[in-house]
């Protein structure tokens, strides 16, 4: 049995990416707040080891695919709770599923975000305290900031986090990867267009194919990333975003 996994597998780019593992002959464990085989609120230290210790027993301690796709987005009014989730959560998800993934040599792919270049936070004190693992002082930083303020440094420091286990994990037989997707049309986007406010900030995102990412178009991406084509493929961010990177930073790569 070849055993798929997928946090954030209730909606999004999760559920199709889901869909296409099942179709694939994967069987897949979901993990997500609802419609899971393992319901988790990766939010809080209990529930991230409840996420992994549950994913483990269904899969026999064996993981072939691992997706990160659990996260919230920047319309939220709490930007401490999106910290804890698309930092702490994915890594302690990531570093708790190791061990799985050496087992089948497995491949991994974690969703980053294209923002998290946009904006010069390399040496913020909110990304050093994520990327030291220092939950409690995170938290301290980010008070009660507004999401917006603190969604793309949560994918940046992802992002670096991923990419400084490459050595260690790629030792063991794991594929590592990154994609960087633009604004995709999934449930998260809707509630970033449906804010009196934050809405705005979508018309400020410069987009050379005029449009923003279906959800197939972010999935069919990780297929790829999964398959045996890309299979020297570690370490890699690829972003999927239509230009805007690129349109940002044309001489930065």
């Amino acid at each position: 049995m070849s055993y798929a996994v997928v946090t954030g597998s209730a909606s999004g780019i999760g559920a199709n990416v889901r869909k296409r593992l099942e179709a694939e002959g994967f069987d897949v464990i979901g993990i997500d707040l609802k419609n899971a085989e393992v319901l988790a609120d990766l939010s809080t230290k209990d529930g991230r080891a409840n996420a992994i210790s549950e994913t483990l027993e269904k899969c026999d301690g064996k993981i072939d695919r691992l997706l990160l796709a659990a996260g919230l987005g920047g319309h939220l009014d709490d930007g401490a709770l999106v910290a804890r989730v698309n930092y702490f959560g994915a890594l302690a998800v990531l570093d708790g599923f190791k061990d799985a993934l050496a087992a089948s040599q497995g491949r991994c792919v974690v969703i980053g975000s294209n923002s998290a270049q946009m904006r010069p936070v390399d040496d913020a004190p909110m990304v050093i305290s994520m990327l030291d693992g220092d939950e409690d002082k995170t938290m301290g930083i980010i008070g009660d900031m507004h999401a917006a303020m603190v969604y793309a440094s949560t994918k940046h420091a992802l992002t670096r986090a991923v990419r400084r286990r490459v050595p260690e994990w790629g030792a063991l037989g794991i594929q590592l990867n990154v994609i960087a997707p633009g604004p995709t049309e999934t449930p998260m986007l809707q509630g970033v267009k449906d804010h009196p406010t934050i809405s705005k900030s979508l018309d400020m995102i410069p987009i050379p194919q005029k449009r923003f990412a279906k959800v197939e178009e972010i999935g069919g991406t990780i297929d790829f990333m999964f398959s045996d084509i890309a299979a020297h493929m570690h370490g890699s961010i690829i972003y999927v975003d239509g230009g805007s990177d690129a349109q940002v930073r044309p001489d930065k790569f």
